[in-house]
């Protein structure tokens, strides 16, 4: 309808994370709903929703998001701090009233999904990150995403300076001619030593950067290319700083008149919009050095 549509994840007084709704002309000033369109519902979400991506699909719009909660779904030990943290699916007729459909997978690490804008071969697809990789997954109602039609794509580059410890997936994947062009994360931990009033310690450092990934139309799980090189990363004080600091995180891409638009989380703070020429970034996608 010739607006720009943002679904963001907010953080309140209690540090619970919920999803908002704001619509906008031209993708920088915003009109934002008061409350909240999805938030934590039981014990499974408790500590709140996040990285909303929304598509649609034959009608219906499909928002994946990921869900923190203090009880663990699935059999095994919690995977984080007692609890877990769940790969789940929404749908929608209005991006305003949404009915939860359920999760991707559950009993593990799983997050970082987000589904094709059309079926594949007469199923519905997903990129979802089996940590560290990004592996594809299929359904046929997007409720059950059968284990034997999962596989995975790629993983952290063994010496890589900037996604060497763990990759996932951002926006939705832009179908193209020559395939899928997919925006995706990374991040290498980096071990320094420093001192401080006891003597010498070690600091773990994680800077957040995105790349760029080309897979197949027609078979996801072949990787035509990706470039060994970022094409995003923190530079600005917010994206430096922050809740979590050197972060840029991208969970929208839409194209409107050939320029990608690439709404980005800086610092776990703040919202920040990035855009480039969708034939540029092809054809670095195409072509950059591998």
């Amino acid at each position: 309808n010739g607006l720009f549509h943002m679904h963001y994840r907010a953080q309140g007084l209690d540090w619970v994370s919920r999803i908002g709704y704001a619509v906008s002309a031209d993708g920088l000033q915003w009109n934002r709903m008061r409350r909240p369109v999805l938030e934590p519902a039981d014990g499974s979400d408790s500590r709140g929703i996040e990285d909303p991506r929304v598509v649609e699909i034959e009608g219906i719009f499909y928002m994946t998001y990921t869900a923190y909660g203090r009880e663990f779904r699935g059999s095994g030990p919690p995977t984080h701090l007692g609890g877990g943290i769940v790969p789940m699916i929404a749908r929608s007729r209005n991006l305003i009233t949404w009915e939860q459909i359920g999760p991707l997978v559950v009993g593990e690490d799983n997050k970082d999904h987000v589904l094709f804008p059309r079926k594949i071969n007469g199923r519905y697809a997903a990129l979802h990150r089996r940590w560290p990789h990004v592996c594809l997954a299929y359904s046929e109602d997007v409720r059950t995403w059968p284990e034997e039609w999962m596989a995975t794509i790629y993983g952290p580059r063994s010496g890589s300076w900037w996604d060497g410890t763990s990759v996932g997936s951002n926006g939705i994947p832009i179908e193209t001619e020559h395939g899928w062009l997919c925006l995706n994360h990374g991040y290498t931990i980096i071990e320094s030593k420093a001192m401080n009033s006891l003597g010498q310690s070690s600091i773990m450092t994680r800077v957040y950067r995105l790349g760029v990934v080309l897979l197949d139309l027609d078979d996801p799980t072949k990787v035509i290319s990706r470039p060994k090189e970022p094409i995003f990363w923190p530079e600005e004080i917010w994206e430096l700083r922050g809740d979590v600091p050197n972060v840029v995180f991208n969970a929208a891409s839409p194209v409107v008149d050939g320029t990608v638009h690439v709404f980005y989380g800086g610092g776990d703070h703040v919202i920040g919009l990035a855009t480039c020429r969708l034939d540029e970034l092809l054809d670095y996608a195409r072509f950059g050095e591998q």
